[in-house]
């Protein structure tokens, strides 16, 4: 029989059905009894478990303090059944102010550091109390304003909530992963939420634009600045997620870089192992050393020493910045638990609009409790004062009857509660002067029932008096910002070639496409050692620490740092290797530079234009193409212009027409085909430029003509004579001078 009752007992479930919502149930304690703090007072259970029982053993801010052992074995076995490692680092980490804006735990001995916040010492070692701000949550506990629940045994009581009398949710902040969701609140200035508070009470139709005049920004317990836009902020604040950008803070000491703060929660021993490896990799060539110099009068104090009285500090912590720890970025998730017990990500003035709902519901049961209590105490005084108006007959009634109660009740209309204070009188409080002090506190009391009736029948009158416990409690705690909001530029790490040193160095291409690299600018190139069947093609004088450009024969560029390149002792590597020009097409130009240097780029179409070396910059193997070349065309070699402002560019055509044209008339594209150096007709489809060169037009200049064995010079007036605008014919030269060889171009 009994084995049969089991059997209907037992409960059959799909297994699916049991786990999903077994785990859910999980999932929702985690969420609700674990990791998300509570809009109210802005704690999770455990947190509060723990203020609350350093407050149940009178651990107030102005006790003595006892081990922290002795607070967490209470927590744990009154209230908060788990680990004690667990508890203790939440009661650590509301003890350290480099971790919370405003403690709630005053400790004493190794509570951690800035550098390790986890190396504070066993919980047996350190000792512990409330800080005063925790006054805030706990002042207004016994005065019904909270509801209470049973612990876990049902032994104790305990409150749900604290009745914060600030948003502590804004003031401490809070971070914590559930199931499925995480929480990352950052810390704000207690006197400004106060005063958006005051704001928001006063206006409750003002913008969160509004309240953000307020709360500009988090408020971390580190000096760091905060280099976020006031735009990305307001976006922070208006829908509750987004992310803070922090950077330290530095000065100039004796030509070396003192680093004063950091961001939160950034270790100094980490930025300094940080700096240290790119040292080791030679990556920061300019700094000489570091090292870390913080102790309690600086919590803060980095110390890095350049190697020159002249470093660029600015650039060395803009790199630093970019490469280090010493600029962070901190995630903004505010998913809190609201007032109706759900979580959800909540804007500033959901947050603060919740908020003061609770705290104006928190003062009226605070008022309505006090209230109460004096209506009640009122009662009994009523009843008192009749007692010594008629001493003498009650007297009579108690001492000639068994059961004097009913008769007191029936003769004086008295209640049930009034009957038994009267009973339970001494003899000693019948004395006339008792009669007075009944009178006079029956007096205060009526005064103070009369203004509490008022504030609870008056809305304004309550909202009133909440925001005045705002402004006083923000006058009594509040202190001045601690982050400062700077607007900065990104910062950008070294690039390889900054980190090059600048040295002269002559590029050399060879005719088969190889290249090669030699130090200085004073080089034979045509001693230097090809490979069988290669010769000299070109080369470019410039700077280890600049961009080379070289050119195929289809006009494509392609660029890549200089100091990469191997050195002119060996016959260097194929272009090839590097690059990958369309169908084997080989490299007929290089060009080495400033980035702003200007190029003549030409095709013996009769076709140019100016161009900026960096617009000849290219990331891709496959280059990108820059001169647009006519068909049957070929590429010139590229000229590189001054700037002086009487620039002439020489042509010659193969028909013998030469034409001198101010370098002015050419227009600055970043590619292209170009515009017509000079007036080639269309009949002349043989016609091309067979020689272009560059001409400074003063009167020391003199042209010479290679025709075979003869030569032609050309001095100031023959040199007008040919100087001509861009879209002119130009002038036919003499006769056996019409197949020229070369110019050369001399100062006389």
């Amino acid at each position: 029989m009994n084995i049969e009752l089991a059997t209907e007992e037992i409960e059959n479930q799909p297994l699916h059905k049991f786990t999903e919502q077994a785990y859910l149930d999980y999932a929702m304690y985690v969420i609700l009894d674990r990791a998300l703090p509570h809009i109210g007072d802005g704690l999770k259970p455990v947190q509060r478990r723990i203020i609350y029982s350093m407050a149940d053993l009178g651990l107030n801010a102005g006790s003595k303090y006892k081990k922290s052992a002795r607070t967490v074995g209470n927590t744990l076995g009154c209230f908060h059944p788990h680990g004690d490692m667990a508890c203790y680092e939440a009661m650590v980490l509301m003890a350290q102010p480099f971790s919370y804006r405003y403690p709630l735990v005053d400790g004493q001995g190794n509570w951690g550091s800035i550098d390790d916040p986890k190396s504070f010492a066993a919980m047996r070692y350190t000792e512990s109390r409330l800080s005063p701000f925790t006054e805030l949550l706990l002042n207004e506990l016994g005065q019904g304003t909270i509801d209470w629940q049973p612990n876990f045994d049902g032994s104790l009581q305990e409150p749900i909530l604290f009745p914060a009398r600030l948003p502590n949710i804004l003031l401490n902040g809070a971070s914590g992963i559930a199931v499925g969701m995480a929480t990352d609140i950052p810390p704000h200035n207690l006197v400004e939420v106060a005063k958006a508070c005051i704001h928001l009470a006063k206006y409750p139709d003002a913008t969160i634009a509004d309240l953000h005049n307020f709360i500009p920004a988090p408020d971390y317990p580190t000096e760091a600045e905060i280099i976020t836009s006031k735009q990305e902020l307001l976006k922070i604040y208006t829908n509750g997620t987004g992310s803070i950008r922090m950077r330290a803070c530095y000065t100039n000491e004796n030509s070396d870089i003192i680093i004063t703060a950091l961001p939160h929660q950034t270790s100094g021993s980490k930025i300094i192992t940080q700096i240290a490896a790119q040292m080791m990799a030679k990556k920061l060539p300019m700094i000489e050393d570091v090292r870390d110099e913080s102790d309690h009068e600086n919590p803060v104090r980095l110390v890095i020493i350049p190697r020159s009285s002249r470093a660029d500090i600015d650039s060395i912590m803009t790199h630093l910045f970019a490469t280090t720890d010493m600029e962070r970025s901190f995630r903004v998730n505010m998913n809190i638990i609201g007032l109706d017990g759900r979580p959800q990500v909540k804007n500033l003035k959901v947050i603060l609009s919740e908020w003061l709902s609770y705290r104006i519901t928190t003062v009226r049961r605070k008022l309505q409790y006090r209230f109460d209590k004096i209506t009640q105490r009122l009662h009994l005084l009523e009843g008192l004062l009749i007692a010594h108006l008629n001493i003498d007959t009650v007297i009579a009634i108690i001492r000639d009857h068994d059961k004097p109660k009913a008769i007191l009740k029936q003769r004086f209309a008295l209640s049930e509660e009034q009957a038994d204070t009267i009973l339970e009188l001494k003899l000693r409080q019948l004395a006339k002067l008792e009669q007075a002090k009944i009178q006079l506190e029956q007096k205060n009391l009526a005064k103070e029932y009369a203004s509490l009736e008022k504030i609870l029948k008056s809305e304004t009158k309550l909202n009133n008096l909440v925001i005045q416990e705002i402004q006083s409690d923000s006058e009594q705690y509040g202190d001045k910002r601690r982050t400062p909001i700077i607007a900065r530029e990104q910062a950008q790490a070294f690039s390889a070639i900054t980190l090059v040193s600048s040295e002269p160095i002559t590029v050399i291409l060879s005719a088969n496409g190889w290249v090669r690299a030699a130090k200085g600018n004073d080089i034979d190139l045509h001693s230097l050692n090809y490979r069988a069947g290669d010769n000299f093609a070109a080369a470019a004088y410039g700077r280890n620490n600049q961009q080379v450009v070289f050119l195929d024969a289809t006009g494509r560029s392609y660029s890549a740092p200089a100091h990469n390149l191997p050195s002119a002792r060996s016959s260097g590597e194929p272009l090839s290797g590097r690059f990958t020009p369309q169908n084997g097409i080989g490299f007929v130009s290089v060009l080495l530079g400033e980035p702003s240097d200007s190029y003549l780029l030409a095709s013996t179409a009769g076709y140019g234009f100016i161009v900026n070396l960096e617009d000849l910059y290219s990331k891709n193997k496959a280059g990108k193409a820059i001169l647009t070349l006519p068909e049957g065309s070929t590429i010139l070699p590229p000229l590189l212009i001054s700037a002086i402002a009487s620039q002439h560019y020489v042509v010659v055509t193969s028909a013998g027409y030469l034409s001198i044209v101010s370098i002015a008339e050419l227009p600055k594209l970043p590619k292209g085909k170009g515009v017509k150096l000079l007036n080639i007709p269309a009949k002349n489809k043989d016609e091309t430029v067979i020689i272009l060169k560059l001409l400074e037009l003063t009167t020391t200049d003199t042209l010479t003509l290679y025709s075979g064995k003869r030569h032609l010079i050309l001095r100031n007036r023959d040199i007008e004579s040919f100087t001509c605008e861009r879209s002119r014919r130009g002038q036919k030269l003499p006769q056996g001078f019409q197949k020229v060889d070369r110019i050369v171009i001399t100062e006389s």
